[in-house]
């Protein structure tokens, strides 16, 4: 069942965009991880200082194995030098995964047919 995290994380105005780019390598090192679906980090582009965080993962032990891994620990560290302000941050189990869009381009609210 995949795993999603979204959320936000506040800093420094000032010292956000630096807090992504060098955690450049943590980030690259966590996209190799077995079972990393997807792994972002963007600042907003109308809020100062805020990066939203997107990350999805097959499941609860491709999760489980990045909170093991050194980047993780890593990222963590390195994240509390740039002015860290707060965060929220949760997880998703997805039980049903589905196109937003049908094969005409309509947006869908059901799960049904295909699959992403």
């Amino acid at each position: 069942m995949p795993i999603l995290i979204a959320g936000t994380i506040d800093f420094d105005p000032a010292r956000a965009e630096a807090a992504i780019r060098e955690g450049e390598p943590y980030i690259e090192a966590s996209r190799r991880e077995k079972g990393c679906v997807a792994y972002n980090w963007a600042l907003d582009p109308l809020v100062p200082g805020r990066v939203h965080v997107y990350e999805e993962w097959d499941d609860e032990a491709a999760l489980a194995g990045h909170f093991r891994d050194e980047s993780y620990l890593s990222m963590r560290n390195h994240l509390g030098q740039y002015g860290l302000i707060g965060s929220s941050v949760r997880k998703y189990r997805c039980d049903a995964v589905a196109s937003v869009y049908d094969s005409q381009g309509v947006p869908r609210l059901d799960f049904q047919g295909e699959g992403e």
